[in-house]
């Protein structure tokens, strides 16, 4: 069983990183952080209040979208607080971490080596232990400082997806456009889905 870390934090869009992990728990054992802006944002664009029990509030959530008897054995949630968690460190062994949407701030401070959250943490040891790092960067318009730091990581191996929709698959509703963005981010460690029609001629 693969094992990854999703996380979360405080841009809008949450929705991608929550249809990501609907993907991830169906057969991987996935390790979710959520940072406090985060918790608002889900609940105010998604309307799910995670701000008490989250753990169980989203196994809850999870069983209703994928599985009524799914047990979700192998997911855990942590607080982005958290520096204690066990994602925190490098013997801790992952196949690859998301951050899904990545603010501009988690962004700087990992491009920085500034891990004052388990986020920056967990990120910052993807990069020092060689392992896949995919960021989802959500801002608009991008200032040279973002673009500088997107480089400066892009050039550490780190994968930069910006949520940038694709019409050639003709979606059809939000969902559709949403499904698209978080596909083009799992197939960055070519993991399997249908979550948007691939391009043919």
């Amino acid at each position: 069983m693969k094992r990854y870390i999703l996380a979360i934090t405080g841009a809008t869009g949450p929705v991608m990183g929550l249809r990501i992990l609907e993907r991830l728990v169906e057969d991987s054992e996935v390790h979710l952080i959520l940072s406090e802006p985060a918790v608002s944002i889900i609940k105010e664009e998604v309307g799910l209040d995670l701000s008490e029990k989250p753990e169980a509030m989203l196994r809850s959530w999870l069983k209703e979208k994928r599985s009524a008897g799914a047990s979700f054995d192998g997911f855990f949630v942590h607080n982005g607080k958290n520096l204690w968690a066990p994602v925190s460190s490098g013997s801790f062994q992952v196949d690859a971490m998301f951050i899904v949407p990545c603010t501009m701030k988690t962004l700087s401070a990992i491009a920085n080596g500034y891990a004052n959250s388990l986020i920056e943490r967990a990120a910052d040891v993807s990069i020092k232990e060689g392992r896949p790092l995919i960021l989802s960067p959500r801002e608009t318009p991008l200032s040279a400082i973002h673009l500088e730091n997107m480089l400066k990581l892009a050039r550490l191996g780190v994968k930069i997806v910006p949520p940038v929709a694709g019409f050639y698959s003709k979606p059809e509703s939000i969902d559709d456009m949403v499904d698209f963005m978080a596909g083009k981010v799992l197939d960055q460690m070519r993991i399997d889905h249908d979550l948007y029609k691939r391009w043919q001629q």
